[in-house]
């Protein structure tokens, strides 16, 4: 029977959340001279006379549960004042034991999993684009501090989000175009009647992995909940590592909340990196947590700094724990659309373990013009914030959706695997007063389908409207045309791209590209309990991907988890 873990807080035993907390060195103290930052408007922050300047210890490397684990990466060479790390994996010794909280407050939703649907009446499949990471590194961090797969709820698990965390060879746009695209088609690898189709698309990178002058708010969770190693400590060391490799040109503001909103900087040059660290570093966690003055004082701070034709944002970073005014989903929902529609765009970062609110931070990504991240650890951190700085903090493309049509004479049925929280109506498509999603330069976003090929054992023949479905005739051989709407950062009028996924798109041996990605969406549904996961083991996935070409330190880390967790099944 499958468990229901609908915004259910999870009862785990708890011995994991010490085990959790790997990955946060301490931090040492240098003395500086004292410095004041006001706002006539809000509480007067002054910093103690002891600034602390960082310096780096090795990701994650903290014993966990009396196991030596060294991270998902090694850091062999970095510091606060680098501007480049150097990280190479190494399998961890992560326990073999299963344990988990007793007690527990985090919180999931999800809706139900994406079913199949008949082409011949519904042949369109539309969504927004989505490319949040958070829900792979959040599930990364329960498995390396123990879970059982019994143990992590279902609905924390978002394939979509499991399989854009990885990076895959795609097509970039051609000359004037924004997107580009890669379709593939291929047996299903946990069901050989149907066929897995890959559509991969990659925007536009003209920054080279810089950010134009910006305008970047830092709004900071201070509160009580907030005071431990994985959350705070964490936090202070990925902005600092952020500071360090952004550009001189444009400013650092800094509001943090807890009881009360506080500014403790506004609109400082990023060439004062200095000043801007020592902030940061000095930092104390207490108090409840008024997350919405926090967000209202925030965006006002990125309003009154605002670059015209720059990137002006506002990056939160919290447990999600906002237990002082608004607290609702739907609350939330409301208050972060009414604030997006004065060009300032959203980054969300979660962080820690025992109340993280998953469900919370989720909806402000997804309706404050955003992306979400999860931040287990210094080399994740790194990942997001320096390594993917110009996609996660540069938006090229807003309110981007996909609509994929198939054609009824070669698709019987299909299924979006993942994306449940994105799917949209067909006709809200072309109607530019519905959001979509926020796409950063060089971005790529991967959807698959899982399709029922006409003819197959498997088809569903429609009585009344055809006496059997491969009588349909479209003219076309081809499997689907995808097309793509999105609008420019500073427009409301969208364009449109189209692209056909032709019968030239099926291979016997798939690509490398649709190969991992199946594993990825295999691991998902395993650890979500799928309805459509056939006959799935761990130890498949494993198998499997001892045949892909080409790996990465991000891939041997994925195997890794799935071997841990199928020593735990």
């Amino acid at each position: 029977m499958r468990k229901n873990y609908r915004s259910l807080s999870l009862l785990l035993t708890a011995g994991m959340m010490a085990g959790a907390l790997a990955g946060c060195g301490q931090t040492s103290a240098t003395q500086t001279s004292p410095q004041v930052y006001t706002d006539t408007s809000a509480e007067v922050y002054e910093s103690p006379a002891s600034a602390y300047e960082s310096e780096a210890a090795p990701v994650c490397e903290e014993p966990l549960l009396g196991a030596e684990r060294k991270g998902i990466f090694d850091v062999f060479s970095s510091s606060d004042n680098a501007s480049e790390s150097t990280y190479s994996y190494t399998a961890p010794d992560y326990p073999d034991i299963t344990a988990v909280p007793e007690y527990n407050t985090e919180s999931y939703d999800k809706p139900d999993e994406n079913g199949f649907f008949i082409t011949q009446g519904q042949p369109l499949s539309t969504f927004a684009a989505d490319v949040d990471t958070a829900s792979y590194a959040n599930i990364r961090r329960m498995i390396e501090s123990g879970y059982g797969s019994s143990d992590i709820s279902p609905a924390a698990v978002r394939p979509e989000e499991f399989i854009n965390y990885f990076s895959y060879d795609l097509n970039g746009p051609k000359k004037g175009e924004k997107f580009g695209v890669t379709t593939e088609v291929a047996t299903c690898p946990w069901n050989e009647e149907h066929q897995l189709m890959f559509v991969g698309v990659k925007a536009e990178d003209k920054l080279d992995g810089e950010i134009p002058k910006s305008n970047l708010v830092f709004l900071i969770d201070v509160s009580g909940s907030m005071d431990s190693k994985n959350k705070l400590p964490l936090l202070q060391k990925a902005f600092r590592d952020l500071v360090d490799n952004l550009p001189d040109e444009g400013t650092v503001s800094i509001v943090t909340y807890a009881s009360r909103e506080a500014v403790i900087l506004d609109g400082v040059s990023m060439a004062d990196k200095k000043t801007i660290k020592n902030a940061i570093s000095n930092l104390d966690a207490g108090g409840s947590t008024a997350g919405e003055a926090g967000m209202e004082m925030a965006y006002r701070i990125a309003k009154d700094n605002f670059i015209e034709g720059g990137n002006n944002r506002v990056i939160m970073a919290t447990d999600g724990d906002l237990n002082v005014g608004i607290s609702d989903p739907d609350d939330l929902e409301r208050f972060i659309k009414a604030k997006k529609d004065d060009g300032i765009y959203l980054s969300v970062l979660g962080f820690g373990d025992g109340n993280y609110k998953d469900d919370a931070l989720q909806s402000l990504a997804d309706y404050g013009n955003g992306n979400y991240s999860y931040i287990d650890c210094e080399a994740e951190a790194h990942k997001v914030l320096v390594d993917e700085m110009s996609s996660t903090l540069v938006t090229v493309a807003k309110d981007v959706k996909f609509q994929v049509e198939f054609n009824p004479a070669v698709v019987n049925a299909y299924r979006l695997i993942g994306y449940e929280n994105r799917v949209m109506d067909a006709v809200d498509f072309n109607n530019d007063k519905k959001d979509g999603g926020e796409v950063g330069s060089g971005h790529t976003v991967v959807a698959l389908y899982e399709i029922i090929p006409v003819g197959a054992q498997s088809a569903i023949d429609l009585k009344y409207q055809q006496v059997e479905s491969s009588a349909v005739d479209t003219g076309s051989d081809d499997f689907a045309t995808i097309k793509i709407r999105y609008k420019e950062p500073d427009e409301d009028k969208s364009q449109l791209l189209t692209f056909v996924a032709d019968k030239e798109k099926f291979t016997e041996k798939p690509s490398d590209n649709l190969a991992f990605a199946g594993l990825v969406s295999e691991f998902a549904m395993l650890l979500s309990e799928s309805d459509y996961s056939g006959t799935i083991e761990f130890k498949d996935i494993m198998k499997a991907y001892k045949e892909l070409d080409y790996t990465d330190d991000y891939r041997e880390e994925f195997y890794d988890l799935v071997r841990m967790m199928a020593k735990r099944s």
